[in-house]
């Protein structure tokens, strides 16, 4: 029986969302294809008609993952004033509620240590992913240089999927949830501070 294009693009399409919550549930090697398959009701040996290799979907599952989170980013931030946008992601992304469903949640703190053991080609995808949000995350700093903007994203964003797996790591406990504040004022006073360091700058320049 020959399928439409218009129906394996939606069956494609559903394995792909099906895996990017299973592999950050349960970790890139921790659900095999014949269970992954099995889940968007399709059987072990379609795998291929849809995906050259086991790599190839972990690849557009980890970024499906991630255009995601930067789409939950956008709804989040959408009615906020610039200088409330980064707080506003930063206060939801370190929250008991993420942290306690990581296969809806960003995909660096689930996946992260595991992509860094991958191939090449997977490392590539996930870095390219990576700094989209990183980009994405430097237009949510106003009143600065963007080299400077760029700089404290990316310690925001480290800070924020470090204090996630930490938190992860210490399960739902008092330790857990003294993570989550930690990181979280730790995130939100650096994206307070440089603004004011740079501004300071600045006027000593001038």
């Amino acid at each position: 029986m020959r399928y439409s294009r218009e129906h394996k693009q939606e069956t494609h399409d559903r394995i792909v969302r099906k895996a990017s919550v299973r592999l950050r549930e349960k970790g890139a090697h921790g659900i095999g294809v014949a269970d992954l398959m099995k889940e968007a009701g399709l059987t072990h040996g379609g795998f291929y008609a849809h995906f050259d290799s086991r790599e190839a979907l972990v690849i557009e599952a980890f970024a499906y993952a991630m255009d995601r989170s930067m789409e939950h980013w956008r709804k989040l931030t959408g009615e906020a004033s610039p200088e409330k946008r980064l707080a506003l992601i930063t206060e939801s992304y370190l929250s008991a509620l993420h942290r306690d469903n990581p296969g809806h949640g960003c995909s660096i703190p689930a996946l992260g240590a595991e992509i860094a053991r991958e191939s090449p080609k997977t490392r590539k995808a996930f870095a390219g992913k990576l700094d989209e949000m990183v980009e994405m995350m430097t237009d949510y700093i106003p009143n600065m240089p963007r080299k400077a903007a760029r700089k404290q994203a990316i310690a925001t964003l480290a800070t924020m999927a470090g204090t996630m797996l930490l938190a992860r790591i210490a399960g739902s406990s008092e330790l857990s949830d003294e993570v989550l504040k930690a990181g979280r004022d730790s995130a939100l006073d650096g994206a307070k501070r440089e603004p004011k360091a740079a501004t300071a700058r600045k006027a000593k320049q001038n």
